[in-house]
């Protein structure tokens, strides 16, 4: 590899991970090198910084297109096509967060859904379909969260993760305020 020691632990890194992310090794490695790269690449300035084929180039930028994560740039008075990501971090993780929704939730809560509408047969059926149904409403509930937060301005969001822990007492006080409130609100029995 022809890169900065650095950089090149990076893209390194990004190639291992790849595998653990679901995707291959030089799609990790190819999105790593234009993430750290101050000008948009062309194709063969990444064959000959991953010292990788043409074609596995070629495959993983079209993969990495398929995902939104790689822009397309033209220069001027330059007829190949240039490639790089998104400047904002934030971007990139609402365009990874939303590609993961549409690959692996949407297609999980369709299969629940329509399993969920069968008529169990057997006591084992009606068990299966019992813990398919907490499921179904446990990543329906994150899918809902999703959908509210990803709305967000990315300095809400920024806030909104910077809180961490601290969230839990702002949940537990308000779950005292609303049962306070509605304990309140109850008319008193004569």
């Amino acid at each position: 590899m022809n890169l900065p020691p650095m950089n090149q632990a990076f893209v390194l890194h990004f190639g291992e991970m790849g595998s653990r992310w679901g995707i291959n090794r030089t799609v990790g490695q190819i999105y790593a090198l234009l993430f750290l790269s101050p000008e948009p690449l062309c194709a063969d300035q990444i064959v000959d910084a991953l010292e990788i084929s043409r074609s596995n180039v070629s495959i993983s930028l079209r993969e990495l297109m398929a995902w939104n994560l790689v822009l397309l740039k033209h220069l001027p008075d330059d007829r190949r096509d240039f490639f790089t990501t998104p400047e904002d971090v934030w971007q990139i993780l609402r365009t990874l967060a939303e590609e993961r929704k549409k690959r692996e939730v949407d297609p999980t809560l369709t299969v629940l859904r329509e399993i969920l509408l069968q008529e169990a047969a057997t006591p084992a059926e009606r068990h299966a379909q019992k813990r398919m149904g907490e499921m179904h409403r446990l990543i329906g509930q994150l899918t809902t969260w999703y959908d509210d937060v990803k709305g967000l301005e990315t300095s809400r969001l920024a806030a909104l993760l910077s809180m961490g822990r601290k969230i839990t007492r702002l949940v537990e006080t308000s779950g005292k305020v609303v049962s306070f409130a509605r304990s309140r609100s109850r008319p008193v029995r004569e």
